[in-house]
């Protein structure tokens, strides 16, 4: 599993992609943050949950550094144990919520995606 961001014809990257880029263009290319890591650039703790997330939620917003190009995230940390310019790396997780919790059909969708872990 790939955590694919979508780099654009003026060298800007999205995560996650999207069909039109910054500059208007079409994505010419994948990366895969999976294999970076990245800086903690703020992160909170939600008590009041979505049906099936874990309680707390831990969540960061965090900058990947690709080849001299920031790309931001938004994901949950494995930990409360953080701070502000710590390095993390993204770990896939099967199941980033409890896929029976909520109206979804749990077929709907895919469940599984990327937290973020202390290095």
């Amino acid at each position: 599993m790939t955590m694919e961001a979508y780099r654009y014809e003026d060298g800007s990257i999205t995560y996650p992609g999207h069909p039109i880029g910054p500059d208007g263009s079409e994505p010419v290319d994948t990366v895969d943050l999976s294999s970076y890591t990245a800086e903690v650039v703020t992160w909170t703790t939600s008590n009041a949950t979505p049906p099936g997330v874990r309680e707390p939620n831990h969540l960061a917003i965090v900058e990947f550094d690709v080849d001299g190009t920031p790309v931001r995230a938004l994901g949950q940390l494995t930990t409360c144990d953080v701070d502000i310019g710590d390095a993390v790396e993204p770990v896939y997780c099967e199941e980033l919520r409890e896929p029976g919790a909520g109206i979804r059909e749990p077929d709907s969708q895919a469940w599984d995606g990327y937290r973020f872990e202390p290095v």
